[in-house]
């Protein structure tokens, strides 16, 4: 059985994976100047450009799906920058797949493709880190997760829109002393 809501689940593999992936292709760079193989090293890395990108994808269509439901507890704004963040990392995984693709080439194109990968891969650990920080806050700090919960969702909603507003103003009671 599937969990529901399944995005919380799914959102944990491009995280994962892509603080393993620099990992992976700094050993597999390693590896091939030691003298193993390039297609045969460089397949770890490229097998995790390839789930990185798969898991990043299905991250991204099961927060799509459960967008509706969250959009009534949570604030536009940070709902919208995080989608936004988490296409972005989507389309940057995608491109990294391709480039670690070229990096089972033979020669010069080859090996500036396992070093652009292990760059890359650095870039997107930092990417995953910002994306999930986003949602982290999505659930802590705006009430996400009362989406889900029966009878949260109204207490959810009036307490982000009074948050919003004394972010607004610049505080709350307390501060008028």
């Amino acid at each position: 059985m599937l969990p529901d809501p399944l995005h919380p689940a799914i959102v944990h593999f491009p995280v994962v994976l892509a603080v393993l992936l620099p990992l992976f292709a700094v050993g597999a760079v390693w590896a091939i100047r030691r003298g193993a193989r390039p297609m045969r090293a460089w397949s770890i890395p490229l097998a995790g450009a390839v789930a990185l990108a798969g898991s990043a994808w299905a991250a991204v269509e099961t927060g799509e799906a459960q967008d509706e439901r969250v959009e009534r507890v949570v604030a536009e704004q940070p709902l919208s920058a995080h989608e936004e963040m988490a296409e972005t990392f989507l389309a940057a995984s995608a491109g990294l797949m391709l480039v670690a693709a070229a990096g089972l080439a033979g020669g010069i194109a080859g090996r500036i493709a396992r070093i652009a990968t292990v760059a890359g891969a650095v870039v997107l650990a930092a990417g995953a880190a910002r994306v999930g920080h986003s949602g982290g806050q999505l659930v802590y700090r705006y009430g996400a997760a009362s989406a889900y919960v029966p009878g949260q969702a109204a207490a959810a909603t009036e307490a982000a829109l009074t948050g919003a507003a004394d972010r607004r103003t610049g505080g709350d009671d307390d501060d008028h002393r």
